[in-house]
């Protein structure tokens, strides 16, 4: 077994364990009505997203998320908060320490004894989280179960749904498919572009991601007969038959979106070996960027 397998079969324990463990971390994170940013990188990046929508959806608060290189300092923010799994991606600590003394922040990480202590106004650790491998899996989904659970929006359903996506086959015919297209709408959409990331990490495959909504205005032109489109969430009325209609293989979701996400982690695992690859050894990746000065 590789080491991404490993991790990602352990995530019903640590969403678990993740929300039992939220009020415990609640003065660190964003308190209703704050003004809020969330930054990441890569797939810290599309939790991110995902979690700013959530917080806003619920009416928490403005919350928006960027790419931690990409953050507007024009802006003002009652909180930062940056998801870092290993606590020493460089565009992190860069935006950290621009931070410190003028917005409070606080960073969800998976190792408290790296860059990230000092660099961050407050921590909120998941060391049960962290991971051997290059590619992502249980330590992002657990840090936005943390989130989730901290809105009250993490369903009791979402461990016992894990469970199903790691224990049911997989639809067939997906493995042998040449290009995937995920979709998501509202929080899902992160989720729908982390898909696609991590089938392009683990198993080199083409893959993209969209708003479900704006699959029909031009992407749609790409499915075919060998082709997947896999839907995070609810489909919009009549997608799925527009799908089919092109001969494409329409995988719905069934389960809790985020549960889901851990369905296509499995994929992306069986589609590198249905490849000969090694998911634990991603093309041209390291598990950390860190930047020479």
């Amino acid at each position: 077994m590789t080491h991404v397998e490993d991790e990602l079969t352990s995530q019903p324990e640590c969403w678990a364990r993740a929300a039992s463990q939220a009020a415990h971390h609640a003065k660190v994170l964003p308190a209703p009505g704050e003004r809020v940013a969330i930054v990441g990188c890569g797939t810290s990046y599309f939790m991110a997203r995902a979690a700013a929508a959530l917080r806003e959806g619920a009416g928490q608060g403005e919350t928006d998320a960027f790419a931690a290189s990409e953050f507007p300092h024009g802006r003002r923010y009652d909180r930062v908060v940056a998801l870092t799994r290993s606590g020493t991606t460089t565009e992190i600590l860069d935006l950290l320490g621009r931070l410190k003394g003028a917005t409070p922040t606080t960073a969800i990480t998976a190792d408290p004894d790296t860059p990230v202590r000092t660099a961050a106004g407050e921590l909120a650790v998941l060391d049960f989280a962290d991971e051997r491998s290059v590619v992502q899996t249980r330590f992002a989904t657990t840090a936005l179960t943390l989130l989730r659970a901290h809105l009250g929006l993490h369903p009791d359903a979402a461990v016992t749904d894990a469970r199903t996506a790691l224990a049911d086959p997989l639809p067939e015919e997906l493995v042998e498919c040449g290009q995937f297209t995920f979709l998501g709408r509202g929080w899902t959409v992160g989720l729908a572009d982390e898909a696609g990331l991590k089938m392009r990490e683990a198993a080199l495959a083409w893959a993209e991601a969209y708003p479900a909504m704006e699959y029909r205005h031009g992407p749609i032109s790409v499915s075919t007969r060998g082709t997947a489109t896999w839907m995070l969430g609810d489909a919009p009325d009549g997608l799925a038959q527009q799908v089919r209609d092109t001969g494409a293989l329409w995988i719905a979701g069934r389960l809790d979106p985020l549960a889901e996400l851990v369905r296509v982690q499995r994929l992306a695992v069986a589609v590198a070996a249905s490849r000969g690859l090694d998911p634990d050894s991603p093309r041209h990746l390291t598990r950390s960027v860190i930047l020479a000065p």
